[in-house]
């Protein structure tokens, strides 16, 4: 398919761009063929993905593309808690029908990122098996498919410790950078940075869902305009999971 070549964007400025019309996702869906779908030239008048570019995918069309789908009883509490027991290797906290876990993919997180919204009913969502290997399967897909080199983020919607409301986060990413040293590096007024690391996968992450919503039915974003040297091999568990021996709370 031949690319569109997007406006250029003016030096620094991110654009962020909604990708709405993705099918309804079922259980062994090619994820890159709805998304090429959803995107011009297919569906004139959308944005086009291009060169640089950083796709955000949320975890919910991952998760049902890849049949991360199980049964359970939304009127049953205790089927719930069961489903987000079997996706914990522990429970840091217990309130309730709540529970703060550990995944096992190293994210601390309510009820093991285990959701209800958005399926069908009686049906949950689980996490991706491995957020980063989708990322990169999505990402090598689109190359293919549209000849375009991007990077790619696997959003989710995480709660932080201590602060009321959710943002969306990064829980998978190929082609662009999770985080940011610039320890060593110096600040406006010439001091050294000395332990500054800026998590760049969950502030795209984060940006990307303003356009997307909660409940908009759009559940891709394209941010445009990313420093190239952002681009390049990244991970999510790789660079941004904190073991437990950096942890000063657990």
């Amino acid at each position: 398919m031949p690319s569109v070549e997007p406006a250029p964007t003016p030096d620094g400025a991110l654009v962020i761009l909604p990708v709405g019309g993705i099918a309804e996702v079922r259980p062994g869906d090619d994820l890159a063929g709805l998304v090429a779908a959803a995107l011009a030239p297919e569906r004139p008048g959308a944005p086009a993905l291009a060169t640089g570019d950083v796709l955000v995918v949320t975890q919910k069309i991952v998760s049902k593309a890849e049949g991360r789908l199980v049964a359970v009883d939304p009127d049953d509490p205790a089927a719930k808690v069961e489903v987000v027991l079997g996706e914990s290797v522990r429970v840091l906290r217990r309130r309730g029908e709540l529970l703060i876990t550990e995944t096992r993919h190293g994210f601390i997180c309510a009820n093991a990122g285990v959701d209800l919204s958005n399926v069908d009913a009686g049906t949950a969502a689980l996490l991706p098996v491995d957020p980063d290997r989708s990322a990169r399967r999505l990402r090598a897909d689109l190359a293919r498919r549209l000849g375009v080199d991007v990077g790619v983020i696997i959003s989710d919607t995480f709660g932080r410790t201590w602060r009321r409301g959710v943002t969306d986060v990064a829980i998978g990413c190929a082609g662009v950078v999770a985080i940011i040293d610039l320890r060593g590096t110096l600040d406006a007024s010439g001091r050294e940075l000395m332990a500054t690391e800026v998590c760049v996968a969950d502030e795209l992450a984060a940006a990307a869902e303003l356009v997307m919503g909660k409940d908009r039915s759009i559940p891709v974003a394209i941010v445009r305009g990313v420093p190239a040297d952002w681009l390049r091999p990244g991970s999510v568990v790789g660079e941004i999971v904190r073991t437990s021996a950096e942890d000063l709370f657990r």
